[in-house]
């Protein structure tokens, strides 16, 4: 079972650092939080680029969710019918595909965006520059959603989500802001700098990252939406780390070797995401 931290944990699972998600999860049950409000986790654990106490604090950045009858809880629950549509769609198994965090196949998601095949074995210092950057930016969400512990959508209509397994861990985890639209939009956001002729591309993909997480039935809109401030607020706090900035630019030089090769994301397997990400049933 996934833990409340999943996010995090399969970022650290990814640089091949630690020992399945499950036994990670099991020491960091029951430690709590820190006094910043971030996840306490184990010693021995490696960490992103960024000290706990230099994230991004998500409390102070973001208002106070929506309240239930509210104008903008309307909104929520109105995109939620919206995307309800899209239930049993390519959009929705597109959705049940971004939900997986875990690497490699989360690092492969802006492949076609980039247009570029993005893997540890192809791109390796690309590929440790965003699971490391993954591990900031999913704990600079974490002040903001153990405030809050909203309820998440799935679970206050007494319904399902695309990934009915993660449903125990997720009725545990607050809703607000939503991770995966922090680790979605941070990805971008680095990767407009690694590639910025494929800049229009690679943050459509990024939206439509978190616009998923409405589409399962695991976030409301507004979730979605804070989590984008986060993941760019952690963005732009990573450039001030020099270590970030030095594995940002051995990023670029690798990717342009690889691409002066004549890679390109597999041309087929690319129409069939594009044409699952266009709007409508």
């Amino acid at each position: 079972m996934l833990s409340r931290l999943s996010f995090v944990l399969a970022g650290l699972v990814a640089v091949g650092l630690v020992t399945p998600v499950q036994v990670f999860a099991q020491s960091v049950a029951e430690p709590g939080t820190s006094q910043a409000g971030i996840p306490s986790l184990p010693s021995d654990m490696p960490r992103g680029y960024l000290d706990p106490t230099d994230l991004p604090d998500s409390l102070a950045l973001l208002p106070a969710p929506p309240v239930l009858d509210s104008p903008g809880f309307a909104d929520d629950e109105a995109a939620r019918d919206a995307a309800a549509n899209l239930r049993d769609t390519p959009r929705w198994s597109r959705a049940v595909s971004d939900a997986d965090l875990h690497f490699p196949h989360s690092a492969e998601t802006f492949s076609c965006a980039a247009n570029l095949p993005i893997s540890k074995e192809r791109t390796p210092k690309l590929y440790a520059l965003l699971a490391k950057a993954f591990v900031d930016v999913g704990l600079s969400t974490y002040r903001a959603k153990n405030h809050y512990q909203r309820v998440r959508p799935f679970v206050l209509h007494n319904g399902t989500s695309c990934t009915p397994g993660d449903e125990e861990a997720l009725r545990k985890d607050g809703s607000y802001p939503s991770g995966h639209s922090a680790a979605g939009w941070g990805w971008a956001l680095i990767l407009t700098e690694v590639f910025p002729d494929r800049t229009d591309a690679i943050l459509q993909r990024g939206w439509a990252f978190g616009e998923s997480r409405v589409i399962c039935n695991v976030h409301w809109k507004s979730d979605v939406e804070a989590g984008r401030v986060i993941g760019g607020a952690a963005v732009a706090r990573l450039h001030a780390v020099p270590a970030f900035e030095a594995d940002l630019n051995a990023a670029k030089a690798e990717v342009a070797t690889v691409r002066a090769e004549g890679a390109m994301a597999p041309a087929e397997a690319c129409a069939g995401e594009a044409a699952s990400l266009q709007p409508g049933p």
